[in-house]
């Protein structure tokens, strides 16, 4: 007994690995099938090893997904900032396309001009269509006063850049002015035919149109005449190109004949303007 209290724990290991080493042997030997302890024991863990596999696969992908949808959302914010920036080159584009004939008229007017002109951006507007009245850039700081002809180059039909007249500064700040332009219903010039030097007086109107009459009630005028700037009363710059006869109307209640004109210059499409600086 004391021999066994001794070596028991030495006993029990020894019978273990005894009993392990038979067991590894008569399961080892020539088979081809599981045994059914084997079996009872792959049937108890088979179903924990699927259910553990599938848990595992569901994180895997569950991961695999979130970084799937980290990398779309980068790629959509590039190809947002990518799109952003070919549709401000593509507007850049346009703006130049719309603009082309203005900075081609600008161009040849800036060439062959004989005046003194300050450049102007238009910076705003009063409500409406037309610009009757509207903001520029510069002031008292650039040159501009009150009272100066504003100008735009414009073509005639021979194709010749010629200056327009636009209308004339009204109020001056030191760096914005405001103008007022010649289809104003408040505003007035005299102007002369080229062909026939006959002269009198255009008025704006509500509407944006050019009306006028001449001083001579006999004048021999006709559709298609051009209208300069006279210079008559120093308002305004002479032999400034004002635009074409459209229509002459008699009326004999007041003996005059009246005209209506076509301005040369797009008061629709106004962006930048020159100033005759004396």
């Amino acid at each position: 007994m004391f021999f066994f209290k001794k070596y028991k724990n030495r006993m029990i290991v020894t019978i273990v690995a005894i009993i392990l080493i038979i067991v590894i042997g008569v399961t080892s030997n020539k088979r081809t099938g599981l045994s059914k302890i084997e079996k009872t024991i792959g049937d108890i863990i088979k179903p924990v090893e699927k259910f553990f596999f599938n848990i595992g696969k569901r994180s895997s992908n569950f991961f695999s997904s979130i970084k799937d949808i980290g990398n779309l959302r980068e790629e959509n914010e590039n190809l947002k900032l990518k799109i952003a920036e070919l549709e401000e080159k593509n507007r850049l584009y346009e703006d130049l396309i719309g603009k082309a004939e203005y900075l081609k008229s600008e161009k040849q007017l800036m060439d062959n001009t004989n005046y003194s002109l300050i450049t102007a951006q238009i910076i705003g507007k009063e409500p409406g269509n037309w610009f009757d009245r509207f903001t520029i850039d510069k002031g008292l700081n650039d040159g501009v006063k009150k009272g100066d002809t504003v100008i735009q180059g414009v073509e005639t039909d021979d194709g010749v850049i010629q200056e327009g007249i636009v209308g004339r500064i009204a109020e001056v700040g030191d760096n914005w002015s405001k103008v007022v332009s010649i289809i104003d219903e408040n505003s007035k010039i005299s102007f002369k035919v080229i062909r026939t030097q006959d002269g009198g007086i255009i008025s704006g109107s509500v509407d944006g149109r050019l009306n006028g009459y001449l001083f001579d009630t006999k004048a021999d005028i006709m559709k298609g005449d051009k209208l300069f700037s006279s210079g008559l009363g120093g308002i305004y710059v002479k032999d400034l190109y004002i635009g074409e006869i459209t229509d002459v109307i008699k009326k004999d209640e007041d003996l005059t004949k009246h005209i209506e004109i076509e301005s040369a210059v797009d008061f629709k499409k106004l962006y930048k303007v020159f100033i005759i600086s004396n």
